[in-house]
């Protein structure tokens, strides 16, 4: 008996930052997410404590959290450690250890998101890229948004980008 499995919706990601505020500002002017819940405080004391401390650990007491809408429908979960407080931001892209390493957006007008993000106190951290050579036309680049999290940018869609590729080592 062959078991198909449907591919889940992705529903939100979370991005921690050192100010929300901040942050919903910035995601809102910069990619127009939209703010659709919070900013509100989440403090591990009862009733939720036991939920809070399994989900998020003992040393995470306090945090502020806000939701935002995408154009995608994935929400993204802009997260606030209050106590204890966020660590500072590397200039590391941290490839190398499990788990997520940035986001990533599509917008036709790359140079256009990219003085945007820096305009507003990101910063472009690689050149533009062809990345499906020799179009000149499927490009890549990735920024930092000011809080520290990677972000690339895609001109297409992850499948007219990747969905070339055929599983083989390429240089590419």
């Amino acid at each position: 008996m062959t078991v198909t499995t449907c591919p889940r919706p992705l529903n939100h990601i979370g991005i921690s930052v050192p100010d929300i505020d901040r942050a919903i500002a910035w995601y809102g002017e910069v990619l127009g997410y939209r703010l659709f819940s919070g900013p509100f405080d989440l403090v591990a004391s009862p009733p939720a404590l036991a939920q809070f401390q399994d989900a998020l650990g003992e040393r995470c007491q306090h945090v502020r959290i806000a939701h935002l809408s995408t154009g995608g429908g994935v929400g993204i979960e802009l997260f606030q450690p209050v106590l204890p407080a966020t660590l500072p931001a590397t200039t590391d892209i941290r490839f190398d250890q499990p788990g997520p390493f940035h986001i990533c957006v599509t917008d036709p007008d790359i140079e256009g998101l990219i003085d945007r993000i820096v305009a507003t106190g990101g910063t472009q951290t690689s050149r533009i890229w062809d990345d499906r050579p020799p179009s000149g036309i499927y490009r890549m680049v990735y920024c930092r948004d000011p809080f520290g999290t990677v972000i690339e940018i895609h001109t297409h869609s992850c499948e007219i980008v990747q969905g070339w590729r055929e599983g083989k080592q390429t240089g590419q």
